[in-house]
C-alpha cells in the first residue's frame, strides 16, 4: 500500500511517515532529497545534481555516489515496493531524476498556497482573512529552511530566497493586523521582527504607526530616530520618503493615520482556497538518523490550520 508521506523543508529538513520521522541517512543524500524538493515535479538533470551537491569540484566518483543516494533515497521513501517494480516517487527521466509528490505532500508548496489566498483576500479588501491565512502558512516554519544543511553547495544559492519570502509574509501579515485594528502584542512582534532585520524600513514604519494608534505618538517619533539612527550608522544612508513622509504626518497628528472605519460588509467565513490552491493541512512530518524510524514528538495541544500536526518538531 502506497505510504502518504510529508516533506518538510520549512526548517531542518524532515520527512514524515503518518506519526513517524522516516530516517533519511546520511548528509549528501539528504541534500539530494532536499534539492529535489525544492524542485518537486521537476527534472534534474544528473549533472546539475552533481554541481549542486558537490560544487565546482565534485569527485571522480560523483557520479556512483549520486546513483547509490538515489537508490538508498528509493528504498527510504517506498519499502514496500515489490522486486521489480518501477518507483512512483524518486523517477529515473533522462537526463536525470524527477521527484513526484502532491503539492499538499510538501511544506512549501501548502506555504505558497496560504500566501497566494492571503494576497487575493487583502486585494478583496479582507484584512482580517489576510492576516488569519498568513498567520497559518508562517505556523508551517520550524526555523531557517533545511538549518541543517545550510553549509551544503546548493544552499548558498536556494535558501536566502525562501528566507525573503518568510520575511515577506511576515510583513504582509503585520500590514494585514494593522489594518484589522492590530491586536495587543503587534508593537512587541514588531519590535521582535525589527531586531532580527534592523535594516528593513517597512516594518519601522508598522512600528511607528502601531504606536502611534495605540496613543503613544512619542514612542512612534522615538522609533522613528532609532530607524534614521542605525540606517545611517550601518549603511550611511538616511531613511526613504515613505518614513520620513510618516514622521511627519505623526508629528501632525494626521488624521489619515487613524484607523478607517471597516467597511460594512456580511463577515466572510474563513473558507479554503480554490481547488487549485488547496488549505493547507498538515498531517504530520518528521526528520531522519536512525535506522528505524522514530517516534515523533508529540504535537501542540492547539494547532491552527496551517501548523504542524502528528509527527511535529
Amino acid at each position: 500500500m502506497q505510504r502518504s508521506l510529508e516533506f518538510r523543508v520549512l526548517g531542518p529538513l524532515e520527512v514524515c511517515d503518518g506519526d513517524h520521522r522516516v530516517a533519511l541517512g546520511g548528509r549528501k543524500q539528504r541534500a539530494l532529497l532536499a534539492i529535489l524538493l525544492l524542485h518537486a515535479n521537476e527534472v534534474v538533470s544528473t549533472d546539475r545534481l552533481v554541481d549542486m551537491l558537490w560544487g565546482e569540484s565534485p569527485p571522480q566518483t560523483a557520479l556512483t555516489a549520486l546513483h547509490g543516494h538515489v537508490s538508498q533515497l528509493r528504498k527510504l521513501l517506498e519499502p514496500d515496493r515489490g522486486p521489480g517494480a518501477d518507483p512512483s516517487l524518486l523517477v529515473t527521466h533522462a537526463p536525470g531524476y524527477v521527484l513526484r509528490i502532491a503539492p499538499q505532500q510538501l511544506d512549501l508548496e501548502r506555504f505558497k498556497a496560504l500566501l497566494a489566498s492571503a494576497r487575493e483576500a487583502s486585494a478583496d479588501g479582507n484584512r482580517p482573512e489576510a492576516a488569519a491565512l498568513l498567520t497559518d502558512a508562517l505556523a508551517l516554519w520550524r526555523g531557517p529552511p533545511l538549518a541543517d544543511l545550510e553549509n551544503e553547495p546548493f544552499a548558498q544559492a536556494a535558501l536566502p530566497p525562501l528566507a525573503d519570502l518568510r520575511i515577506a509574509a511576515t510583513e504582509e501579515r503585520f500590514e494585514a493586523e494593522l489594518a484589522s485594528g492590530g491586536r495587543p502584542d503587534l508593537s512587541a512582534q514588531l519590535e521582535g521582527h525589527i531586531a532580527r532585520h534592523p535594516l528593513r524600513e517597512r516594518p519601522r514604519g508598522q512600528l511607528m504607526l502601531a504606536l502611534y494608534r495605540a496613543g503613544r505618538q512619542a514612542e512612534a517619533l522615538r522609533a522613528y530616530q532609532d530607524a534614521r539612527r542605525t540606517l545611517v550608522e550601518e549603511v550611511g544612508i538616511e531613511p526613504g520618503w515613505d518614513l520620513r513622509r510618516l514622521e511627519r504626518a505623526i508629528l501632525e497628528q494626521d488624521p489619515a493615520l487613524d484607523l478607517p472605519p471597516a467597511p460594512a460588509r456580511d463577515a466572510a467565513p474563513r473558507t479554503a482556497p480554490a481547488p487549485r490552491r488547496p488549505r493547507a493541512r498538515r498531517s504530520g512530518s518528521a526528520s531522519s538518523s536512525s535506522a528505524t524510524p522514530a517516534r515523533c514528538a508529540p504535537g501542540r495541544s492547539s494547532t491552527p490550520a496551517g501548523s504542524s500536526r502528528g509527527c511535529a518538531s
